[in-house]
């Protein structure tokens, strides 16, 4: 591990990735024995089935607190699907739904954020709603920023942070539009979330990877990590099958440029430490999301051994980028028995 004076981001992971039938449990067993101390939280059962954060009741979410605390453990971000539905309503051959936009700002943004403080966490991960399949995203950045603006606007009041992440197939699918959208919302409260997987999907790589982490570093918040080797690389293109993705990588045995990624996150890490500590965030967090193990639209799976790969993969990549970062140390366990 870097010296104990350099730039550091804070690793965390979505739990529901390591654990086989996505009990709270195993989650947290995996989480704590790995070394993380914080968590995004996306899919979970607390013994009522599988239910995705924004379906949970006030008695799982106590339930969850107990047991997190129980296993030393932080939510890092809300998980939340916000903001994959459709801008507009026609059938364009998807299964994506259309919500009104008021409805879906008076109900699911609304819950999110009461999810948030109830998790304790100052972010909230988001995404930049679906255009019709095969229309040019372009055409759509009007509505997309003004539908953001208002939900980052909600967010900001309730003391939060929306983290919007890049993705194929929704409006924010390229760094360049990405970065346009938060020009354009021009909101402290909205921030952006990197993930390399996510564009190397839609056919784009090396130096491209690298330009688009570039283009959207004015507004980036934290990142996502994930690699991906694409069987037959190719033009980039717009419309993606999610659910046939299938060759998820560790972080640095893909083409997602993670090793130029971190030494440019590197550079930023102190100015953007301070801006997201004025937030009340505790750090820059890299939060992997590996699917090593098979990945789709709404979420992804790595099992307790594929997080495991995949933890050593990532370090191993800061490490010799020389980016320092936080996991539990003997001083913690320590002091989580009152030593």
């Amino acid at each position: 591990m870097p010296a104990s004076n350099s730039p550091r981001v804070i690793l965390s992971a979505f739990a529901d990735e390591a654990a086989n039938q996505k009990t709270a449990v195993q989650q947290f067993s995996a989480l704590a024995a790995l070394g993380l101390q914080y968590y995004s939280i996306r899919f979970i059962d607390v013994g009522g089935g599988i239910k995705n954060v924004m379906q949970l009741t006030k008695s799982e979410i106590s339930d969850i607190r107990h047991l997190q605390d129980e296993y030393g453990l932080n939510v890092a971000s809300l998980g939340s699907p916000l903001g994959k539905v459709k801008l507009v309503d026609i059938d364009d051959g998807t299964s994506n739904q259309f919500v009104p936009f008021k409805k879906y700002l008076d109900r699911e943004v609304k819950k999110a954020c009461e999810l948030a403080h109830a998790f304790e966490t100052k972010l909230i991960r988001g995404f930049s709603f679906y255009p019709p399949q095969s229309s040019d995203p372009h055409e759509f950045l009007p509505q997309a920023v003004d539908q953001i603006g208002q939900i980052t606007e909600a967010c900001h009041r309730s003391d939060l942070t929306l983290g919007l992440e890049i993705e194929a197939n929704l409006v924010g699918c390229t760094g360049e539009l990405m970065a346009e959208i938060h020009r354009q919302v021009n909101h402290p409260g909205l921030m952006l979330v990197f993930d390399a997987a996510n564009i190397v999907v839609q056919g784009f790589g090396g130096d491209e990877i690298l330009s688009q982490f570039r283009a959207m570093k004015p507004g980036l918040g934290w990142m996502h990590v994930k690699d991906y080797k694409h069987p037959s690389p190719a033009s980039p293109t717009r419309n993606v099958d999610e659910e046939a993705l299938k060759h998820f990588v560790p972080a640095g045995d893909g083409d997602g440029a993670h090793e130029l990624v971190f030494r440019e996150l590197r550079a930023m890490l102190p100015e953007l430490e301070t801006a997201l500590r004025r937030r009340g965030i505790p750090g820059v967090f890299v939060d992997l999301e590996p699917h090593v193990k098979g990945g789709g639209q709404f979420g992804g799976f790595s099992g307790p051994d594929g997080l495991g790969v995949a933890l050593r993969s990532v370090c191993r990549v800061l490490d010799y980028t020389g980016v320092d970062y936080h996991l539990r140390d003997f001083e913690d366990v320590k002091a989580a028995r009152g030593f």
